[in-house]
């Protein structure tokens, strides 16, 4: 990762502008190319710097539902139950916690009933009750990591 490369980071975390030709916008910015930066960014994607670059949607405003979830997972056990929750399309990531839930996950679905059904397919498919930790509230905070 270069120079460049950080301060396209660091410029992508606070959107693109809202306008007919951002990549241009951008390039002006960063005194390069459109076509040089959508490079890079793809680059920094392939290489797996980046994992994801696209709109954060809010998904129950749009009629879907979502949910941070947990499983207690036998160790012996957590690759195999990693790789069937990495089969679910409703699931958006999962990681390793150290606490008795070790597996936490966000599942985003197209609605209540679809986020209950795959909660209930969950424990079906893994013999593990799941934890679900539904939002109460929404906070809006200004994340923000410079590289």
């Amino acid at each position: 990762m270069d120079e460049l490369d950080r301060r396209l980071i660091n410029r992508l975390q606070l959107g693109l502008p809202l306008v007919p030709q951002p990549w241009q916008v951008l390039a002006e910015e960063l005194g390069s190319s459109s076509v040089q930066l959508r490079e890079r960014l793809q680059g920094l994607l392939d290489d797996g710097t980046l994992t994801r670059f696209g709109p954060m949607f809010d998904i129950e405003r749009l009629g879907g539902a979502f949910t941070l979830a947990a499983l207690q997972v036998p160790e012996a056990r957590f690759e195999a139950v990693a790789a069937e929750l990495e089969d679910m399309p409703e699931v958006a990531h999962n990681y390793r916690r150290e606490h008795a839930f070790n597996m936490w996950f966000v599942l985003g679905c197209a609605s209540r009933e679809a986020l209950d059904d795959t909660l209930l397919r969950i424990q079906q498919r893994t013999g593990l009750p799941p934890l679900n930790l539904p939002k109460e509230e929404t906070y809006h905070v200004g994340l923000y990591f410079p590289v």
